[in-house]
């Protein structure tokens, strides 16, 4: 048990640089609170003493700002950053070296029974504000972008962003931390479009002054107002 303890302790240390020493992990970070609280409302869960497992988990919601279901399977090495407004559903099940931030959802899409809530596999991060919704699957050491929205699964090592999510191309992190779920090298698709069209729009813009300077040169009266109006017909002249 207090191995256990000294694990999720030590993830702090890996995960937050704001983390100074044990004893202020253990005082002052919501998140390893409302883990261990989950580990015992879990465990009378499991026993079939519901009621006392939901009760636990709503004083620790309560003295945390994070609500997890006593149903919620939690692997090893959790950590919840900030965790503000952190939910996770009854049917939920989170892997080793997970990490979450504050606000993200891990929600139900149906009110029927059974499983409902999403899968995180190892080593997922999920980026602050991030909703992930029904039962579906996050791949393993996946990146879920801060306020995406997730309704589809997710294959191992992808980084997904967006409302609906989708997924961009990410160069490997070489084994490190990634804050936030935001990766600075990621390519996406919709983006460089984006950009393209803009940078074209601008082009545009440049050819048409240029055009207008040519033809005031040649004596063709244009006059500027929120739509460009001049004369065809010399314009017709000047071309033929």
């Amino acid at each position: 048990m207090f191995d256990r303890i000294k694990e999720e302790i030590s993830v702090v240390f890996e995960r937050d640089p704001a983390a100074r020493s044990t004893w202020e992990v253990i005082t002052c970070y919501p998140g390893f609170h409302a883990l261990l609280v989950h580990r015992l409302s879990h465990g009378l869960w499991g026993c079939g003493f519901k009621w006392l497992g939901r009760w636990v988990a709503h004083v620790a919601r309560w003295l945390t700002g994070i609500e997890i279901h006593p149903g919620a399977t939690i692997g090893r090495r959790f950590f919840i950053d900030h965790g503000m407004g952190v939910v996770i559903g009854e049917t939920a099940q989170i892997g080793d070296d997970c990490t979450l931030y504050h606000g993200v959802t891990l929600g139900g899409t149906t009110w029927n029974k059974g499983k409902r809530h999403p899968t995180l596999k190892n080593g997922v991060v999920v980026g602050a504000g991030a909703k992930i919704l029904g039962p579906i699957t996050i791949g393993e050491h996946a990146k879920i972008g801060s306020n995406a929205v997730v309704v589809k699964d997710v294959p191992d090592h992808a980084t997904a962003i967006g409302i609906p999510a989708r997924l961009v191309e990410s160069q490997q992190s070489d084994g490190r931390f990634a804050a936030y779920a935001v990766a600075r090298d990621a390519n996406d698709p919709v983006a460089k479009a984006m950009h393209a069209l803009i940078d074209h729009s601008v082009d545009t813009d440049k050819r048409i002054d240029q055009i207008l300077a040519e033809l005031k040169r040649l004596g063709l009266q244009i006059e500027c107002s929120d739509t460009e109006s001049f004369d065809a017909g010399k314009l017709n002249r000047i071309v033929d």
